[in-house]
């Protein structure tokens, strides 16, 4: 991101919050629903911006599990932990999908097109066990679809 870029927006963001409780971490939220994840450079700008140590907003980026440090994937799989996706087969679609991706749990894939995360609900109980790549709702899957599903968004890339 162009250097100028940056100062205009955590400049913006920085005046709409101050002097406010928790300005900190709102600007950090922004900052990370623009960009998907909190870029370095625009930390560094943030810190010097509202004088407080780079050290501080790391220890709150890291503190929250919201906060990323490294770019999304252009899709986003998330596999449903809740208790009846576990109980019908969830631990096993996660690692069929660490398999073929060769990815990590809140990880993303090399080539930048899948992110891996792994969720307590999706809210869809009746459907177990779920996984949702981006919008899209994945219900009752079965190990040998995890290739097939992947590749449907893998070619709309």
């Amino acid at each position: 991101m162009e250097e100028k870029a940056v100062s205009i927006e955590i400049k913006n963001l920085v005046e709409k919050w101050k002097g406010k409780e928790g300005n900190l971490i709102m600007i950090l939220h922004e900052i990370q629903n623009h960009h998907g994840y909190v870029p370095r450079d625009i930390s560094l700008k943030l810190s010097e911006m509202l004088d407080v140590p780079l050290a501080r907003i790391y220890e709150v980026i890291t503190f929250y599990n919201y906060f990323k440090l490294s770019p999304p994937g252009k899709h986003r799989i998330s596999v449903c932990m809740g208790t009846a996706c576990y109980l019908k087969g969830a631990p096993s679609l996660i690692e069929e999908i660490k398999d073929l991706l060769d990815v990590e749990e809140g990880k993303t894939t090399k080539d930048g097109l899948f992110h891996l995360d792994v969720v307590r609900c999706l809210g869809c109980c009746g459907l177990s066990p779920v996984l949702m790549i981006d919008d899209k709702v994945y219900g009752k899957v079965k190990k040998a679809e995890i290739a097939d599903i992947l590749a449907k968004h893998g070619k709309e890339g």
